[in-house]
């Protein structure tokens, strides 16, 4: 960490807004693309669209596992030759990749795009590592909400530009969010400085940068800790039936443009970024995490049965307004999760569970674009359902629901039983 006697305030300042910006710009151009890749992938295809999300269903998968590969690796590398050179290689690489995708004369381009990004956004890592090194510790916490504010601005602003700029080309989005991320490079570069002096850099070490280490760290814990994860793995991987299959939903079920598909995922952000910055608040101190966790998967179940069964989309804007609640679920899981474990064993913890997120993604994506796929092209003889995929979450909900009770079942027991024991 740099102090206040090494680290001047405008340095700080300056540097955090940078950091916060780079957040912004990739989540923005993460957004920007989403509502228009069904139509790039149909044009260089020539497949409807239940098809062609079995293609975003592999290119996610693809994006997901450079991410899981690859995160662990940045995250040494920044601590071997410091976080300015490995923030700025992101943000060159998010925008030829943005580039290539809008470039693209066949589907191998996107793929080729997608393992670029993959391999680039596991920075997100190296820009909380920047905050923590240029933060004074009683500023931490608040730097590092700014970090989150700028994830969901980014997730607002991002489909809603991407549904307007589709309108006039499938790829002016892609060119817009390429641009911007070179930009923020050259910003970067001249007004970027470095926040980990030589002297507290440590060798890299391959031993150490890679998934299975993370998730090997989980090895001993008390057995509740494992209750938890699998928990959360089935969780994360519920909740990917969104960016999987949201926009393929909306042009299969009800028709709708770029613009449309755009506004509904802005929708989703804000609606998220209330219940995240304000309801949790006030309702996790009120019923606890447990009953938080239980009220926000039994009203995702609602939403998901709505979107399963709906034929009119007047219905996606209620069902969109009771699964954002669903935002009681992760951070309360987190909690619980990190009073199984020393205080020393924090930051093990959350890359174990960066893992096991990146785990879902690797598999999510592709099972729900299968599922789509079958549901809408009349494979087998199914009948038309788009929502079936969130069918799908929603079993796999149930069952995040249900290990989650055996872990919490199971540290209250021991609990009761250690309160026994100090009596005695």
């Amino acid at each position: 960490m740099v102090d206040s006697d090494s680290a001047p305030a405008v340095h700080r300042n300056g540097a955090l807004i940078f950091v916060i910006a780079l957040v912004f710009i990739d989540m923005l151009g993460f957004g920007i693309i989403m509502p228009v890749l069904p139509g790039l992938i149909g044009e260089l295809t020539g497949k409807a669209v239940g098809n062609a999300a079995v293609d975003a269903g592999w290119l996610a998968f693809a994006y997901a596992l450079m991410q899981l590969i690859f995160a662990p690796i940045i995250g040494n590398l920044s601590d071997r030759y410091g976080r300015r050179p490995v923030m700025l290689a992101a943000l060159v690489g998010y925008g030829g990749n943005y580039i290539l995708m809008g470039l693209a004369p066949t589907l191998l381009w996107l793929y080729a795009g997608r393992i670029v990004a993959g391999i680039f956004g596991a920075s997100f890592s190296t820009a909380y590592a920047y905050i923590a090194d240029i933060s004074t510790p009683e500023k931490r916490a608040q730097n590092f909400g700014l970090i989150g504010m700028a994830f969901g601005l980014g997730f607002i602003f991002g489909p809603a530009l991407g549904g307007f700029l589709g309108e006039y080309g499938t790829r002016i989005p892609f060119y817009v969010a390429g641009g911007l991320a070179l930009a923020n490079a050259v910003l970067g570069f001249f007004l970027l400085k470095e926040s980990l002096p030589p002297e507290k850099r440590r060798a890299f070490s391959l031993a150490r940068a890679n998934t299975i280490s993370a998730l090997r760290s989980l090895k001993g814990k008390d057995s509740t800790l494992w209750w938890y994860c699998a928990a959360y793995l089935a969780w994360m991987m519920a909740h990917l039936v969104y960016p999987a299959i949201w926009a393929f939903y909306g042009i299969a079920a009800f028709g709708w443009s770029e613009r449309m598909v755009g506004l509904s995922l802005a929708f989703v952000g804000l609606s998220s970024a209330i219940v995240q910055g304000g309801l949790i608040r006030i309702i996790i101190p009120r019923i606890g995490e447990a009953k938080a966790i239980t009220l926000g998967i039994a009203l995702v179940l609602v939403s998901m049965g709505i979107y399963t069964v709906i034929r009119n989309d007047m219905w996606v804007w209620v069902a969109l307004c009771i699964g954002a609640l669903q935002g009681l679920v992760q951070p309360s899981l987190n909690a619980l999760m990190s009073r199984t474990v020393g205080e020393d064993n924090q930051g093990e913890l959350q890359g174990a569970l960066s893992s096991l997120s990146g785990l879902a993604s690797v598999i999510g994506p592709p099972l729900f674009a299968y599922v789509f796929a079958v549901f809408t092209t009349g494979q087998y003889g199914l009948p038309f359902l788009p929502g079936a995929p969130f069918a799908l979450a929603g079993a796999i909900a149930i069952i995040a629901l249900a290990l989650f009770w055996r872990g919490y079942r199971q540290q209250r027991q021991l609990g009761a039983a250690d309160l026994i024991k100090k009596a005695i």
